[in-house]
């Protein structure tokens, strides 16, 4: 068999686990995925009915299998099967504790379709694998938080929260939740505030109380990342010159406090940012390596940090 028709094996079977995992499946998609033309999509399909494979739909409109149908359990090939423990090993210390179980269960499933060769592997290899995590785990308030979320995003139903603040206030909050996300060892939801008429980021660990409701969206929304670059209050211009040796060390919590560029001078690295953080976020964060930066603009910054290293002085002074 030549390398041609090798190909064509590989993506014709590829063709139908997507075909087993979706609802539906667009030629144009598929062609995109395997790059190769729309067309040679369409023969696969071909090749696939002649197989006696019952697939639903036409060109331009997606494809799916006839509902009921069945196929025999999928084969997994020994990369798939390691990338399984390794994602297992990932959940187990990142996941939200709401989902932990479900995944736990989806698991178990897994395992026990996969060969007796498969399964040794598992065995074999699963405690040479651990990821270290040095935050502390912080735990619900509520049972099945965010899958209760995911649902409500499903449905397009609101949710009402009693929320608790970062000042320790509790709220009462009914929300058109957008979606979910894992950012600095917490889970957010990034949401509509009907009393707010505003988006605003709940951290998941702060609901107190979750319930669906049966009241539709009052408006549609799009993919997650377009509302967390939404920014809803007034951004404050800051330049810093930072020493090259620390630029490392905050490479990954940079964009959080509202990066935008940097270039580098014979002195140094020049960074601007845009932070709607001037007051409190952005000057504890800058004090973690205060001593690598200089301040350029705003001259409000240094006062701010200069009251933040006095208030930890006398705090020392105690």
């Amino acid at each position: 068999m030549n390398d041609h028709y090798l190909k064509k094996l590989d993506r014709v079977t590829a063709i139908l686990t997507q075909l087993q995992s979706k609802p539906t499946v667009r030629a144009q998609d598929l062609a995109a995925k395997f790059d190769v033309s729309i067309r040679t999509i369409y023969r696969d399909v071909k090749t696939l009915e002649n197989a006696g494979i019952p697939i639903i739909g036409e060109a331009g409109n997606g494809y799916s299998l006839m509902d009921g149908y069945k196929l025999p359990p999928v084969m997994f090939t020994k990369q798939e099967v390691l990338s399984f423990i390794t994602a297992e090993k990932l959940m187990q210390k990142f996941s939200h504790e709401s989902l932990g179980s479900h995944y736990q269960t989806a698991m178990e499933k897994v395992r026990s379709v996969l060969r007796h060769s498969d399964k040794n592997l598992i065995r074999d290899i699963e405690k040479q694998i651990d990821v270290y995590n040095h935050h502390a785990h912080s735990g619900d308030t509520v049972k099945n938080v965010i899958p209760t979320i995911l649902e409500s995003i499903a449905d397009k139903t609101q949710l009402n929260i009693e929320y608790k603040t970062v000042d320790s206030r509790v709220t009462n909050r009914t929300v058109e939740a957008v979606g979910v996300f894992f950012e600095f060892n917490y889970w957010y939801i990034m949401a509509f505030c009907t009393l707010r008429k505003d988006f605003r980021q709940f951290r998941v660990d702060r609901i107190l109380q979750i319930f669906k409701t049966q009241n539709p969206f009052s408006q549609e929304y799009g993919q997650i990342n377009d509302y967390r670059r939404y920014s809803n209050g007034e951004k404050t211009r800051v330049r810093l010159l930072v020493e090259k040796k620390i630029i490392g060390h905050i490479v990954n919590s940079k964009r959080y406090y509202g990066f935008i560029e940097e270039k580098e001078t014979e002195h140094g690295i020049e960074m601007i940012f845009d932070t709607e953080w001037i007051d409190e976020g952005f000057p504890r964060w800058l004090i973690t390596f205060a001593d690598y930066a200089t301040i350029l603009e705003p001259e409000s910054l240094k006062t701010k940090i200069k009251n933040l290293t006095e208030g930890i002085s006398r705090k020392l002074e105690e």
